[in-house]
């Protein structure tokens, strides 16, 4: 859902060939396949599409093609990071951070996975990821040159 939304977001604020936005998971259960109908169910009736989205797996070049990346929870950030070293790399912490540090309301805070849960899951998952995805689009707007 992050993926969807920072993206637009990231199009709308006239960034688009400056910034990509890329998504993965750390597990490869879904590689290849489209999100959870629930989240795309929401994504679509809030006037996101999310069709073009597919899963993917993280693997340690993540962190050297991308400039940063964003763990959704805790234990996702420790998985990142402990591929990275595992690598031979070890990742520049600053490069991976909680995607929930930008979040106005939680700093620092998880974004939980709705998965197992019921339809308002991905509804609190959404508001989340659309207040954090707006002050980070922000913090991008203001780094110099990054606007054309």
């Amino acid at each position: 859902m992050a993926d969807v939304v920072l993206t637009q977001r990231v199009d709308d604020a006239g960034l688009a060939g400056r910034v990509s936005v890329s998504s993965c998971g750390t597990g490869d259960w879904h590689v290849g396949q489209p999100m959870d109908e629930r989240a795309a169910a929401t994504l679509r009736a809030n006037d996101y599409d999310p069709s073009a989205h597919r899963a993917r797996q993280f693997s340690a070049s993540w962190v050297a093609t991308n400039d940063l990346v964003l763990a959704m929870d805790r234990d996702n950030l420790a998985e990142v990071l402990g591929v990275t070293a595992s690598s031979g790399g070890g990742a520049d912490p600053a490069r991976v951070r909680l995607f929930g540090d930008f979040d106005p309301v939680r700093p620092g805070g998880e974004v939980p996975d709705p998965y197992y849960g019921g339809e308002q899951g991905f509804e609190e998952v959404l508001a989340m990821v659309e207040r954090t995805c707006a002050v980070f689009v922000s913090a991008l707007e203001q780094i110099p040159g990054l606007r054309a």
